[in-house]
């Protein structure tokens, strides 16, 4: 019983004395603070077992050193953090360190929420849409003279109208004869192929792809088939209405080219003199 009421490190006497418990043995006041307690890291004086102890980071404070070493004012009931070691409120923080917000210049503090685009920094409340002041999020925006609007916005105010579809065009999109489409709505009349990467022309205010516009407007050769003539200009052979690539004007029996020479008919055959006398 009596070895229960001597200090664990110094063996002396603790009866009639303030002890403290720690793991079950007992020391005495002195003994406790020059084992466990802590220096403060500003005034470098021990924390004593009867003064608080504010830890951080596993470093400790009188709870009257536990200032910002800007402003001085206490931290004990305010939020704060570090910079280089040094314990500092949030505000002078912010003031010094923090982004500035783009649209209210007044710092971005520490654990708020921070939009960014472009270097650009700015408090969730103040990204906003410039037309119809609504915070914009994460939704997506479009910039206009150094100004952010969300889509609606930007469409209803800037965005040209497709000729053809009558949507706005948002981005890109194809100019002819002044008139603004859509990529994806200037196509051949006929086969509904995109016209933007590729030459075109155009007939009764209607765009068609080369190969549909000759396939509509030339006649057709009275032997392939294919369209007779090209955009380019072609040379072909036409006799009573009917029309002959210049390859294809042949003898219909022996295959003999007629071009510049005479030939014969038959129904609907053309042949040389040779094959048409002998028919």
């Amino acid at each position: 019983m009596g070895e229960y009421f001597n200090c664990a490190e110094c063996k002396e006497s603790l009866y009639g004395q303030k002890y403290i418990l720690n793991d079950a043995k007992p020391h005495c006041i002195k003994c406790f603070e020059s084992l466990f307690c802590s220096n403060c890291e500003v005034c470098q004086k021990l924390i004593s077992c009867t003064s608080k102890d504010l830890s951080y980071n596993d470093r400790h404070w009188h709870s009257e050193c536990f200032l910002c070493t800007t402003c001085s004012r206490s931290l004990v009931d305010l939020p704060f953090t570090t910079k280089d070691g040094n314990l500092m409120c949030v505000e002078c923080y912010s003031n010094k360190y923090s982004s500035k917000c783009h649209a209210c210049l007044k710092p971005i503090r520490p654990g708020c929420k921070k939009m960014e685009h472009k270097g650009n920094s700015w408090h969730e409340d103040c990204f906003t849409c410039n037309g119809c002041l609504q915070p914009i999020g994460i939704s997506r925006f479009l910039i206009k003279d150094a100004k952010n609007y969300c889509l609606p916005c930007y469409k209803k105010d800037f965005s040209e109208q497709c000729i053809q579809c009558e949507k706005p065009i948002m981005t890109g999109g194809v100019n002819y004869l002044d008139q603004p489409w859509h990529k994806e709505c200037f196509v051949c009349r006929e086969c509904k192929q995109q016209l933007a990467s590729q030459r075109f022309t155009t007939r009764d205010d209607s765009t068609f792809c080369l190969d549909c516009f000759c396939s509509i407007f030339f006649k057709e050769c009275a032997s392939c088939d294919r369209p007779v003539g090209s955009l380019k200009g072609s040379n072909y052979i036409s006799f009573e209405q009917r029309q002959w690539h210049t390859d294809c004007f042949k003898c219909k029996k022996c295959s003999e080219s007629l071009v510049g020479k005479g030939f014969l008919t038959c129904k609907d055959d053309i042949l040389c003199f040779k094959c048409g006398t002998n028919a």
